[in-house]
């Protein structure tokens, strides 16, 4: 049995949801798991006709029968420009009562809609219509989920289709009102939709893994974010080789910019353009209710960002911050399990996500009200158990914590001085200031204190109850520099975002990368990180030293009873730009009256 379109429809069983379940919406970094596919081609057939439902497990079978019992199915094409049409799933409800429509931009993906059938299939149960497309330049040619035209990413054209797409929702469904959903950048393309719609129709947003300032979650503190643009390139569905045809001719030269670090000024502005943040006035003015979610080790569109949007917001608003990486909170619920939890609130990201749609379109009476504006999960502080397979399995979910705005999670700040502590050791982090001391390391090499094994792979087993163990000891101390406190007594409660200040010198050259990571290590020795940041200082005098500082991302992190903090700081992780001179010594050092200093947020 095939697809319509031809493809081999895969046997779904229980082991392919428990391959869900175990590792989640990604694998090998940035590709989308095959199990998640396969489910959605059989969800896919189904609907089609092409294969019958009881291929399915009986979850996604009843999903499916409930659905088609009572709303039909279509895949329209839709025209936004001359030649150009985005592709479309919809499910239209089979009933005279107006209901609201959800509108689905989908995510950065060679699959355009196609990955997140479970969702669309979930809303459609809970009694929307619903219409999910494909963004320009997105899918694999002849696929059924492809739209042609170029990317754009999130330019004018893409916020304009959006405008389009919920015109053709109107004549389709007639709909009671409209909501806009997205998860990746179909979260950002949702929210500069709702505040661009000249006939403010959009109701609702739900922004999930998402970005408020494009500009900064690319290019920040001088340093560029080129892991992620190049994974982003090459997970269009272009042929290897081919990226560039994917792309309009400005937004190629942009990225092409970016890739060799030049006219970033432009970037900037072009990223700035593309960003939520720069229409908040717009959102605040229409009154559209936004819900963000984000993660705290997130490797495409970083937490602070993402945080300062949604402070500026003065509609209804509410905030997740969870555990993990881009996506991973809300890929069960979206791509293998509508209500069957693999784990212990494993779902709770989609199902408030639908709540505040509820709420919001349907006019239910649900929790929503009562929320916290920012609802912050605390790293690690869930139970587990080990796993079949290897790892472990989440029993009793992390901790929670309500708060009224993220700026309300940091109490008081606590100041740990460096130290030079002489020779090869490591220093120390105490409470008094230390100058006239200096620490030098060979710069331009990755090195073991990283922020993570693999884009988005290493955060998702965070969320799954694997967090990452370090070994400092191990790291390498030629091309790094340490500082750790003593033994903590009562621990420490991390709420926000720490700052780093220090002197930097290079030998050679006039720049310098430093990133610098934040880690809780345990009386055996082992670690694990709690933020980190890259800085990029320019302009900089070669044998003469200056002070810079820098934030690093926000966190919430118990740090318990008895263990150390360590500062790292090194040169090059593979998530970044390198600038300065590889081989070369970079030295750090304190400076009499701007001494150096870690500064914890307290909460």
């Amino acid at each position: 049995m095939t697809t319509a379109g031809g493809e081999p429809i895969p046997s779904i069983t229980d082991a392919t949801l428990d391959d869900i379940a175990a590792t989640g919406l990604w694998r090998d970094g940035l590709d989308v798991n095959p199990s998640v596919l396969a489910v959605a081609r059989a969800l896919l057939a189904a609907l089609q006709g092409t294969a019958p439902a009881g291929t399915l497990p009986d979850e996604l079978r009843e999903l499916v029968a409930r659905v088609l019992a009572q709303a039909g199915v279509t895949f329209p094409r839709i025209p936004v420009a001359e030649g150009v049409a985005l592709s479309a799933f919809a499910i239209k409800q089979q009933t005279t009562e107006q209901r609201p429509v959800v509108i689905v931009p989908a995510g950065w993906n060679p699959y355009g809609w196609l990955p997140f059938m479970v969702g669309y299939l979930s809303l459609a149960a809970r009694g929307y219509h619903v219409l999910a497309y494909t963004p320009r330049g997105f899918g694999k040619v002849g696929e059924i989920y492809s739209s042609n035209g170029f990317i754009g990413v999130a330019g004018p054209d893409d916020v304009a289709d959006g405008s389009t797409v919920i015109t053709h929702a109107e004549e389709l469904f007639s709909p009671s009102k409209v909501g806009l959903m997205g998860l990746s950048y179909g979260s950002g393309i949702s929210q500069l939709v709702a505040a661009h719609d000249a006939d403010n129709r959009v109701a609702v947003v739900a922004a999930l893994s998402t970005w408020g300032n494009l500009a900064t979650s690319l290019y920040d503190h001088g340093t560029r974010h080129e892991k992620a643009v190049e994974l982003l390139i090459a997970f269009t569905g272009a042929e290897e080789g081919k990226e560039k045809e994917r792309f309009d001719e400005d937004t190629w030269r942009i990225l092409q910019n970016f890739r060799l670090g030049q006219e970033m000024e432009e970037v900037v502005d072009w990223g700035t353009d593309r960003s939520p943040d720069k229409y908040v006035h717009l959102t605040n003015a229409k009154g559209v209710p936004t819900f963000y979610s984000n993660t705290w080790h997130e490797s495409l569109f970083p937490a602070a960002e993402a945080i300062a949007t949604f402070e500026k917001l003065t509609v209804p608003k509410h905030l997740n911050l969870w555990i993990g990486d881009h996506g991973a909170p809300e890929g069960l619920g979206f791509t293998g399990f509508p209500s069957g939890a693999p784990f212990v609130g494993s779902l709770t990201p989609t199902l408030e996500a639908y709540a505040w749609l509820d709420h919001h379109l349907f006019g239910k009476a649900n929790e929503v009200p009562d929320w916290p504006v920012v609802n912050s999960q605390v790293m690690f502080t869930y139970k587990t158990v080990p796993a079949i397979g290897g790892g472990r399995q989440i029993t009793v979910p992390a901790r929670r914590e309500p708060l009224e705005s993220w700026s309300a999670a940091t109490i008081s700040r606590e100041s740990w001085y460096l130290s030079g502590n002489g020779g090869d050791a490591d220093g120390a982090l105490s409470d008094k200031p230390s100058t006239g001391w200096s620490r030098g390391f060979t710069a331009g090499y990755e090195t073991a204190a990283t922020a993570m094994d693999a884009i988005m792979e290493t955060g998702q087993k965070e969320w799954f109850g694997s967090p990452k163990s370090y070994q400092p000891a191990g790291f390498e101390r030629a091309r790094l520099l340490v500082w750790s406190t003593d033994a903590l007594a009562g621990g420490r409660r991390v709420r926000g975002a720490a700052k780093v200040r220090l002197a930097v010198r290079v030998e050679e050259g006039d720049a310098a990368t430093l990133v610098a990571y934040l880690f809780d290590v345990a009386p055996d020795g082992t670690a694990r990180i709690i933020t980190h940041e890259p800085f990029t200082a320019t302009g900089l005098t070669a044998g003469t030293p200056r002070t810079v500082g820098w934030p690093l991302q926000p966190a919430a992190y118990d740090v318990p009873d008895g263990h150390r903090l360590a500062l790292v700081v090194n040169s090059r992780d593979q998530l970044y730009a390198f600038t300065g001179t590889q081989g070369g010594t970079t030295t750090v050092t304190s400076l009499a009256e701007e001494e150096a200093v870690l500064e914890l947020p307290l909460g």
